[in-house]
């Protein structure tokens, strides 16, 4: 009978492990996804987002607001900003302002999305350039605490050498300075340059955040690091392999998800996405 108690609560104890849901972080979302409801009120989108279940957000303080006035209002609804965003000219011209800025939000990341560029002609001289820039200005927020990321937009994934611009991003920025935030729906639409799983295998724990996005079945990358706003879809209907992919982010150490929708139909692909999640 003992052995027969020993081995049902050893079943019990691995049907527990086996059912723990792929995605048990906290729900994040970033800012832009809510661009339309923001201006009209930041309670009033802030109320709506808590509703929703989120308790991180991705983002800073909106029009006429002090960092410290929308950390207020985050923290009343229970909505931490683990990570806020900056331009690349910030970056370059004023490290310590967007350290003071992220240290006011109570943020520990910072995030740049765009590297400037002529066009659609984003080549060596930019890479070059925005390697000087992460680094010294990644050494400046290390300095005040905090860890600087660059989120991938398409245009990197363009071949160079033996590999990519995103390949020469990656190795020639130092990584006490440097760390990266992989967007799943530009990672796809690079182009098949690496897929969002190889580049979670390749480089590990680069990899500090994640921008869970989907990009539309059918739709082919093209490396402008543009696309319409309708290929944003509900995840799990589009192309990214969410599986396999969360599976990987996990292993690299990634601890901030953040969902961002940048179709028109947010208030319909939220809940939708959400619940995808939560069913892995």
């Amino acid at each position: 009978m003992k052995k027969i108690i020993i081995l049902l609560l050893a079943f019990a104890n691995f049907s527990a492990f086996a059912q723990k849901p792929l995605f048990d972080y906290p729900f994040g979302f970033q800012a832009y996804t809510f661009r339309n409801h923001f201006p009209k009120g930041t309670e009033q989108t802030l109320d709506l987002i808590q509703k929703m279940g989120f308790t991180e957000l991705e983002g800073g303080p909106q029009k006429g607001q002090t960092a410290a006035e929308f950390k207020k209002m985050c923290d009343d609804r229970g909505i931490s900003i683990p990570s806020t965003g900056c331009s690349f000219e910030e970056l370059e011209k004023n490290p310590q302002a967007v350290a003071d800025q992220a240290k006011a939000l109570g943020s520990k990341y910072v995030m740049c999305a765009w590297i400037p560029h002529n066009g659609n002609n984003f080549d060596l001289a930019d890479t070059k350039k925005a390697v000087e820039v992460f680094n010294k200005a990644g050494k400046v927020l290390a300095e005040n605490g905090l860890i600087f990321c660059y989120h991938d937009h398409g245009y990197e994934f363009r071949t160079h050498e033996d590999g990519t611009y995103m390949d020469y991003l990656i190795k020639n920025t130092d990584p006490k300075y440097v760390s990266f935030e992989m967007d799943v729906l530009w990672t796809i639409h690079g182009g098949g340059a690496a897929s969002p799983e190889q580049l979670l295998k390749k480089y590990g724990n680069r990899w500090k955040l994640m921008h869970v996005k989907d990009l539309k079945k059918g739709v082919v990358g093209d490396k402008s690091g543009h696309e319409p706003a309708e290929n944003d879809v509900v995840l799990g209907t589009g192309q990214a392999d969410w599986k396999k992919i969360l599976k990987l982010a996990k292993k690299a150490g990634i601890e901030h998800y953040f969902i961002e929708d940048e179709s028109e139909k947010e208030l319909i692909n939220i809940p939708l996405s959400l619940a995808y999640l939560r069913s892995l």
